[in-house]
């Protein structure tokens, strides 16, 4: 973004950097400033490659709401009965995204950013990661309850991933309001098992150094709250996809949940781009069948196979691999006569260990096996299993 602008600026100067990869950060506020003063201030059409087209879209959403970028910023709590409602409706979300926001905590522990677990509507939920609440501009933004919506705070990362559903680096100036030109942050959307939306992750800096890698690791950290959202749905077989030579196991598999008959539960984002034709929310349902040009009953069957990796092929001609696992839910019934819990009171750490515990029986003990299906080290199977004794 800014190629126009900044290509003219490096023709001015001594710098050999010609790409705004490169750039320094100084001319990247000089880029920003004037796109500002274009946009924001003249009210004109900005040139193609001055901005990025998401951050346009946003400024021009907030003129529309009536905002001033000199207006002065309130970072209001929600009302107590909205709060109580916004607690209860995302219980699930919280608790799922709770030990990722612990470790990126530990990621970013010396860049001073932190994490911001925001729902659907831009209302923050949860916080990770060093909060200076003496400094009132990190403290504002991090109650929970706080609305950090588009139409309350303008530009932010938080606001244009909710409209935009795409991960993104806003950094200082690139806010809507001068008031919020400290902050940078990288925001990532978090979308539950139907496809629909729930939330984002947001990782904000207060006059810290621009890291636009962020994006990466708010991205790659947003993949797996989702993920586990995924996996806390009650479901009977779950499907790990990936395209024939790369190796089933990596954070880069699409995921599918199956009922008992063959119905599919939930996918998350990656399985989504894989196979064509899954039900959105509040679509209908749609059969692993109608996906798959195979029985879904082989599906089933294939997990009780030594090597229960199979070829499946999509009806658009193309092929995928699979990896059929068993729910761990069916492993929560070990007593004679003790009825299986269902999904929702049953705590995500006990689903872990039943999943690792199953893929482990699978793979007939084969530790290193059932670590490369479900993506994690041999070490952390140990340490899972032994926190169980």
């Amino acid at each position: 973004m800014y190629e126009n602008y900044q290509n003219r600026e490096i023709a001015n100067t001594p710098s050999p950097m010609t790409s705004p990869v490169t750039a320094s950060t100084s001319l990247r506020l000089s880029a920003i400033a004037q796109a500002r003063r274009t946009a924001l201030q003249d009210r004109a059409a900005l040139p193609p490659g001055w901005i990025a087209p998401w951050i346009e879209r946003s400024w021009q959403r907030c003129i529309g709401l009536g905002l001033q970028p000199q207006e002065a910023v309130t970072f209001d709590v929600i009302s107590h009965l909205q709060m109580r409602q916004t607690t209860e409706a995302n219980q699930r979300l919280v608790a799922t995204a709770k030990p990722v926001l612990e470790r990126l905590g530990r990621a970013i522990v010396n860049t001073r950013y932190f994490a911001i677990l925001t729902n659907a509507d831009g209302i923050v939920v949860d916080v990770g990661g060093a909060v200076d609440r003496s400094d009132r501009r990190a403290d504002s933004i991090t109650r929970i309850g706080t609305d950090l919506s588009e139409r309350k705070v303008g530009t932010t990362a938080i606001g244009a991933v909710l409209n935009d559903l795409q991960p993104v680096w806003l950094h200082r100036g690139e806010h809507f309001f001068s008031d919020t030109s400290h902050y940078s942050c990288a925001g990532a959307p978090l979308f539950g098992p139907t496809g629909a939306c729930v939330g984002m992750l947001d990782l904000t800096g207060i006059d810290a150094v621009e890291r636009p890698e962020l994006k990466h690791l708010v991205t790659q950290s947003a993949q797996k709250i989702e993920n586990a959202l995924l996996l806390a749905q009650t479901h009977k077989l779950m499907l790990r996809l990936n395209w024939p030579g790369n190796a089933l196991g990596s954070e880069t598999d699409g995921i599918l949940c199956l009922d008992a008959d063959g119905w599919i539960t939930g996918a998350n984002q990656i399985a989504r781009q894989m196979v064509p034709n899954l039900a959105s929310a509040g679509q209908p349902g749609v059969h692993v069948s109608s996906v798959f040009g195979m029985a879904y009953e082989l599906l089933f069957d294939a997990v009780h196979r030594p090597d229960a990796t199979l070829e499946i092929p999509l009806w658009t001609g193309l092929r995928l691999q699979a990896l059929p696992l068993a729910s761990s839910l069916e492993a929560w019934s070990v007593d004679a006569g003790q009825r299986p819990r269902s999904a929702e009171s049953v705590p995500l750490k006990e689903i872990e260990v039943s999943l690792i515990r199953k893929a482990v029986e699978q793979a007939r003990g084969n530790v290193a096996q059932a670590a490369r299906a479900l993506g994690i080290s041999r070490a952390t199977v140990y340490r899972k299993l032994g926190n169980t004794k």
